[in-house]
């Protein structure tokens, strides 16, 4: 869960790793290879996607700094 914006600009920089980790996997490895490593990244990035989407629309992120 993130809680305040320093935690939600390493969830966005951890996101940008994560496409580029499975980016370079989908390149390196055909379809059918790799299949569980690619389909975990992938569900660590909609984990991350929520969590943003999450704190986007909190109080937290509305107040001004």
């Amino acid at each position: 869960m993130i809680h305040n914006l320093t935690e939600y600009e390493k969830a966005q920089e951890e996101m940008r790793i994560l496409e580029q980790r499975l980016e370079r996997l989908q390149k390196n490895h055909p379809v059918g290879s790799k299949g569980f490593t690619k389909a975990g990244v992938r569900k660590m990035i909609a984990r991350l996607h929520e969590e943003l989407a999450l704190f986007e629309g909190s109080e937290e992120a509305r107040q001004p700094v």
